[in-house]
């Protein structure tokens, strides 16, 4: 849903780099607070305290999101879906470190590859990162206080939050093009086909989410933000006294005659203490070294191969576009010649390598780019705390 330059006239455009802006500037005070705010963990886990690791895992996330939203999946005859990724960033890092995952994705394409316009980067940000991340994530939350503290409840909330986001940010397109659109083309029209095949996207987005944030909850429950309270819940055991076994003798009675003293009752021998239960032993826990490795490796492997067995055919705005006649004064891209335009590298022939070398340079460039602004948003958040509580 990356939409390019001309799609949306200049004083909208404007407008939502206001909206974009603002949005970036209230997200980095909050992130803040989400990349100091862990769920807690060994000291020494890779490495660091707690608050030093959430930086590189939320530049992974971003890195993870530019990988997968380069596997288009096919969703109808002649159209094609790829991820938007806000629920699952929100979800997994929090909704202000969430929409700075996904700014970062959406700068990364539209500077080095040329998906997405610039003058409309204010609007793909206000679209893509802002409205799938507080849709998202509100509806996430909201499902959790129906069944606290169940593992499951995780996944099926990720599922359904990302599933309802993809077409709120088609709603929220549509409502874009009909303040600023460049062409005229009744808005029913738009509203009917963008809201209608990005349900179906939007199936492929929830699958993709929840497959992700289970995985992830299976090893390392605490680092899923929005699942900190159902993983930080303590693991209750009930006795229920001592269980028989079968083949044991049975208990002798309270009141035994005495084999010396004929009618004598012998005093009732004091029952043998049940043995204990013993101490639950803890899941071994993956490092988040381990948790980054692993994502690591299946962002690049993504980008760098499985991306060559995307769908070629245009994605859900596209194809509305292209039917609809929304695209007629679309403009070229200001890095149109860049040397990895269309997520392929400049001179070299074999498509397949072509590919897969713009992806693993993508993820990298993602990455380095996205962990260098949380570590500085966080280091910022560490020495503004001194001076608060001063």
């Amino acid at each position: 849903m990356h939409v390019p330059d001309g799609f949306i006239n200049a004083p909208v455009s404007a407008a939502t780099g206001v909206v974009a802006a603002a949005a970036v500037a209230v997200s980095l005070r909050g992130a803040r607070r989400e990349l100091l705010d862990t769920a807690g963990g060994p000291a020494g886990d890779a490495g660091t305290g707690g608050g030093e690791r959430t930086a590189p895992l939320a530049g992974l996330v971003a890195a993870f999101i530019f990988a997968v939203q380069m596997l288009n999946f096919p969703v109808a005859a002649g159209t094609s879906g790829h991820l938007l990724g806000g629920a699952l960033a929100a979800i997994l890092v929090g909704p202000y470190t969430g929409v700075l995952c996904v700014s970062v994705v959406l700068l990364m394409q539209g500077v080095l590859f040329a998906d997405g316009g610039l003058t409309a980067l204010g609007v793909n940000i206000t679209d893509m990162a802002v409205v799938t991340t507080v849709v998202a994530y509100a509806i996430f939350r909201g499902l959790l206080k129906l069944a606290p503290g169940r593992r499951r409840t995780v996944t099926v909330a990720s599922f359904v939050a990302a599933l309802v986001s993809v077409p709120a940010a088609a709603a929220a397109f549509t409502g874009l093009y009909a303040l600023g659109g460049t062409t005229d083309v009744p808005i029913g029209k738009v509203f009917t086909a963008m809201f209608g095949v990005h349900v179906l996207i939007g199936i492929g987005e929830a699958a993709i989410t929840a497959l992700t944030v289970g995985a992830v909850m299976a090893v390392r429950p605490d680092l899923v933000h929005g699942a900190r309270g159902v993983a930080a819940r303590p693991l209750e055991l009930r006795n229920t006294g001592p269980v028989a076994t079968p083949g044991a003798p049975a208990a002798a009675p309270a009141a035994a005659r005495s084999a010396d003293e004929p009618g004598a009752t012998a005093a009732p021998e004091p029952a043998a203490p049940a043995a204990a239960a013993p101490a639950p032993t803890a899941a071994p826990r993956s490092s988040a070294r381990r948790v980054w490795l692993a994502g690591l490796a299946a962002a690049l492997l993504c980008a760098g191969v499985v991306s060559f067995y995307a769908s070629a055919s245009p994605d859900g705005l596209e194809k509305v576009a292209a039917d609809k006649g929304i695209d007629k004064k679309t403009e070229d891209h200001a890095t149109k010649d860049s040397p990895l335009a269309d997520y392929g590298v400049k001179d070299i022939t074999d498509t397949r390598l072509s590919g897969g070398l713009a992806g693993v340079i993508g993820v990298g460039a993602t990455l380095a780019v996205g962990t260098g602004v949380f570590v500085v948003v966080r280091r910022r958040r560490s020495a503004a705390e001194p001076a608060e509580t001063s």
